[in-house]
């Protein structure tokens, strides 16, 4: 019989890390073990208050089905058993390496991936002076691709031009978190392809989506709070030209790889995205390195300090995770 224990972790950001919903100086995460005999399965979530999660509702969310956990439920089960989310995230990928571990096998041949490789990831540069954000572009001389968060505050222009002063040479990625107003989006536009700008996420709240279908833009839009699973695709992909696939969304690597599938298919731009968690959290989404277009999987270079043992960083490179991280 398996046994399940959850864990709560907080890991200190370096700095603070601001979007333009607020801030926050910690990533607070939530690990599940399972235990099956001498094998261990982890995955790790981040609840994310703008989807309603917070650690006690995602801990509450999972001792609902603790029982059917410890009798042995199955990850094709656990879809139906959980809705999309962090919880169902930390036990999807708990059930896929304890699989892996039991088996002898790694993650992506049992889900018939192709064997991951090395990947180079954006780094992600939050809200701040415009100097202040140009200096850290500097010093990330090694990140070939940056990511810029926009305040929606009137400056974003301003801090858009620093950075591409100091960093004529990065492709820019740049994220609203649902920031912009339609007219704040219209206004950026001109200026973007001259300034490297390579894609814009989530410029509008979700519930301004429908302002997009009209809108010509040079630089292709991404879906991020508005895509969670494969079931969006049909709304969304009128919309938007690009999907950011994030696991705390999905409810796990099983969706995941689905919603890939089928945004690939429909010929969509993908990224990999991640909340800011450890290298726990980011190890399941590098099994989806090539199928993406943009790799955002930075997370634990966010933190003073990853757990050991973690994914080695070398500069923008991220290699694969070894066996007793995860998969």
């Amino acid at each position: 019989m398996r046994s399940l224990n959850i864990i709560v972790e907080d890991w200190p950001i370096t700095g603070t890390f601001r979007i333009a919903r607020g801030h926050k100086t910690h990533a607070r995460t939530l690990v599940v073990n399972l235990n099956d005999n001498d094998h261990t399965g982890r995955g790790e979530c981040v609840p994310y208050a703008r989807y309603g999660e917070s650690v006690d509702s995602v801990s509450a969310q999972i001792e609902t089905i603790r029982r059917a956990l410890e009798n042995g439920l199955n990850r094709q089960d656990l879809q139906q058993a959980l809705p999309a989310g962090a919880a169902r995230n930390a036990l999807d990928c708990a059930l896929w390496d304890l699989d892996a571990k039991m088996r002898g096998e790694p993650v992506w041949k049992l889900a018939g991936l192709a064997q991951p490789k090395p990947v180079q990831t954006a780094l992600t540069i939050t809200i701040d002076q415009p100097q202040i954000m140009a200096q850290k572009a500097q010093t990330a001389s090694s990140f070939p691709v940056l990511k810029l968060k926009l305040a929606g505050d009137g400056s974003d222009l301003e801090r858009l031009s620093a950075i591409h002063k100091a960093r004529p040479d990065a492709r820019l990625i740049l994220d609203a978190n649902e920031g912009l107003t339609p007219g704040q989006l219209k206004a950026l536009l001109p200026d973007l392809e001259r300034l490297s700008v390579v894609l814009i996420e989530q410029p509008l709240p979700v519930s301004d989506d429908h302002h997009l279908a009209d809108l010509a833009s040079p630089i292709p839009l991404c879906a991020d709070e508005s895509l969670h699973t494969s079931a969006d695709l049909d709304r969304l992909s009128a919309l938007y030209g690009a999907v950011n696939i994030k696991l705390d969304k999905t409810g796990g690597l099983s969706e995941a790889i689905q919603l890939a599938q089928e945004a690939k298919a429909r010929g969509l731009t993908i990224m990999l995205g991640c909340m800011v968690g450890t290298s726990l959290g980011m190890a399941p989404s590098l099994l989806l390195g090539d199928m993406a277009d943009f790799i955002d999987l930075d997370g634990p270079l966010l933190l003073q300090g990853d757990r050991t043992p973690g994914l080695v960083y070398d500069e923008a490179w991220v290699h694969t995770p070894a066996p007793d991280l995860w998969g």
